[in-house]
């Protein structure tokens, strides 16, 4: 007979639902936005000399959901608490902000305002990977590669900025050498 560690009871089902619906979610808000290099407008552009190879992304994104979701699930399986609720206000945040990005840069071709959201959406996520820490230290642990790949995905953000004036539709200065 199987066993359920205290507090475990309903995690998996939930997962079954948290994880393909980030997943989904992410992979749609790519596609509406034309990210990659598809997109006729960023694959002109001039690209950091530390950009991953456009296959990765693919790879990364959908594994760093598939941990998000997990997380999250452990997250809900948790009892209602301030700090509960107040994690899940920042995952959700935070994960608007992550689908928000993708058409702000890729669709709307606006590279500081996506400067912006992104360096916000890191911020989030590190106060709520601290939250989730404090409620189940595994869902912790599994924001840690998302954080990283946020790190990297910022830079990329504004080298390209830098790399390219005059590409940016709605110029903030960030960017200016």
């Amino acid at each position: 007979m199987a066993t359920t560690a205290k507090g475990d009871h309903g995690l998996w089902k939930k997962t079954l639902f948290t994880v393909p619906a980030i997943v989904i979610l992410g992979f749609v808000m790519g596609a509406v936005s034309n990210a990659g290099l598809v997109n006729g407008w960023y694959g002109a552009l001039t690209k950091p000399g530390f950009q991953p190879p456009g296959w990765a992304f693919g790879a990364v994104w959908t594994s760093l959901y598939t941990m998000l979701g997990i997380a999250l699930a452990a997250i809900l399986n948790e009892p209602p608490s301030m700090l509960r609720r107040d994690a899940l206000w920042l995952f959700g945040g935070q994960l608007m902000l992550n689908f928000a990005w993708s058409p702000i840069f890729f669709a709307l071709h606006m590279i500081d305002v996506a400067l912006v959201v992104i360096i916000v959406m890191l911020l989030m996520a590190a106060v709520t990977a601290n939250f989730f820490r404090q409620l189940r230290p595994v869902a912790g642990w599994l924001m840690i590669p998302y954080l990283l790949w946020l790190c990297v995905a910022t830079a990329l953000n504004y080298e390209t900025g830098k790399l390219n004036p005059g590409a940016d539709s709605a110029p903030l200065g960030l960017t200016r050498s």
